[in-house]
């Protein structure tokens, strides 16, 4: 078994010596440092798995040294010893870079929890799955989501919460999980909640838990979604939807690192990485009183923006390609060919719904298309604002009115095909002109399948 090394750097001998003793039945050996200055020694001479380092030393910060390690040793994780209560600190040292901080006086487990999450970082795993699932790939060569990429392998080595923004189909989900599974946490849980699809009256008992009759209804025991996130990473999406009084209780789950179920008398220690994100505005939220300013500072310590789909025109081809592999995986033989036309209207179209979008307007080709081309008028795009306004609206107001004639014609003229071939869905599908990819998509979505 490979031993570790960590520096420990506190002007305080009863606290270095605290450490040391924490450390060593961890098979890790410290090195200890009165003041930054001989830390900065003894860093060029020996090499070290982990730093431990107080906020105030004789002759300068921890901040300032995490921003030193994050320049000169960038693979050195260091956390912040900070006094209790500090939050302000500890959050400015998650910014500039440190891994995790703890509060004095020490908690010895959490000690050991981030300990070992840190020495995981310099620890090749060779259980690790090397090659990425391509569902688990965030796809492009613009230079924008190639920055992203690098990004997510940058928060990965570190424990700050990290405030994802983005319009609503990016993929701040995929990116969370990226950021989970390329950290040391990846081999515990990765829990996403969406947080505006939980009933109110239940959402305390779903985010911390209850005890057995702490209400009606409670038959048992229930572990929260903290508690299973536990050592792992919790996703909080949509997390402008929460109600204002769970925010109080969050923002003080996150700050004590503990929870107390409904019912409950103490509380429970947890470990748990928040990553959160949201479509909508959380400063104009915060302006109109319906998110709390304390909650947002917490878990937006470090904010990572993801790029609209129309703000990266020369990634679609290539997301295009793989989302077209991936509807077809089942059968590779009948994956369509996207036709220059197409393509260049799928480059030339705004996609208000991003990624999501694109990938639901290639569904529908794949099933409508002939002769396995997807063409144009297969995408069945929406008119863009471009379009005169007038000539708009009188095909839109049109199309609205001819709509349910429309479906009611090719419903009964499906309907009398079925019948005329005993219900053989190829053979209606011939008899009416159309492939049976596009039959099988009609009969969908005229509830008729």
């Amino acid at each position: 078994m490979k031993k570790h090394r960590a520096l420990i750097i506190d002007d305080e001998p009863d606290i270095c010596e605290l450490l040391q003793i924490t450390l060593q039945p961890m098979n890790i050996e410290s090195v200890t440092s009165e003041n930054l200055q001989q830390a900065k020694q003894h860093i060029e001479k020996q090499n070290f798995d982990l730093c431990l380092c107080d906020m105030n030393l004789p002759d300068g910060n921890g901040i300032d040294f995490v921003r030193y390690l994050h320049q000169h040793h960038t693979q050195l994780p260091v956390a912040i010893i900070t006094a209790h209560g500090d939050m302000e600190s500890a959050i400015e040292a998650l910014k500039a870079g440190a891994f995790d901080f703890v509060s004095k006086p020490v908690d010895l487990n959490a000690l050991r929890n981030l300990v070992s999450s840190a020495l995981k970082l310099t620890t090749p795993n060779t259980n690790k799955q090397h090659t990425p699932q391509p569902e688990k790939i965030l796809l492009g060569e613009s230079a924008s989501i190639k920055a992203v990429r690098e990004k997510i392998i940058k928060l990965a080595r570190s424990q700050a919460p990290v405030y994802i923004s983005g319009e609503s189909g990016t993929g701040k989900e995929l990116v969370a999980r990226l950021i989970h599974e390329n950290g040391s946490r990846s081999e515990k849980p990765f829990i996403p909640v969406n947080c505006g699809a939980i009933p109110e009256d239940l959402i305390e008992s779903e985010f911390f838990g209850h005890q057995k009759g702490s209400f009606t209804g409670a038959i048992s025991n229930k572990t929260g979604l903290f508690q299973a996130a536990h050592q792992g990473t919790l996703f909080l999406d949509e997390v402008a939807d929460l109600p204002l009084h769970l925010q109080v209780k969050l923002l003080r789950a996150i700050q004590e690192k503990a929870v107390r179920p409904v019912g409950a008398q103490t509380e429970t220690p947890i470990d748990v990485r928040i990553l959160s994100a949201t479509h909508k505005n959380l400063s104009a939220l915060i302006n109109e009183g319906l998110f709390r300013r304390d909650l947002f500072y917490r878990i937006n310590v470090i904010e990572l923006t993801l790029p609209s789909l129309r703000e990266r025109p020369e990634d679609i081809p290539l997301l295009a390609q793989h989302t077209l592999k991936k509807l077809t995986a089942q059968d590779p033989s009948s994956a369509p060919v996207l036709g220059h036309s197409a393509l260049q209207a799928l480059k030339h179209y705004p996609f208000p719904g991003n990624v999501r979008e694109l990938e639901n307007v290639l569904e529908r080709a794949t099933t409508l298309c002939e002769n396995s081309t997807i063409q144009e008028e297969d995408l069945h795009l929406p008119i863009t604002p471009d379009t005169n306004t007038d000539i708009l609206s009188a095909e839109q107001t049109a199309e609205t009115a001819l709509e349910p004639f429309l479906s009611s014609v090719e419903k009964e003229a499906i309907v009398h095909a079925l019948k005329q071939t005993n219900h053989n869905k190829t053979a209606a599908a011939k008899l009416l002109g159309i492939s049976y990819r596009a039959m099988r998509y009609r009969l969908k979505k005229l509830g008729l399948d």
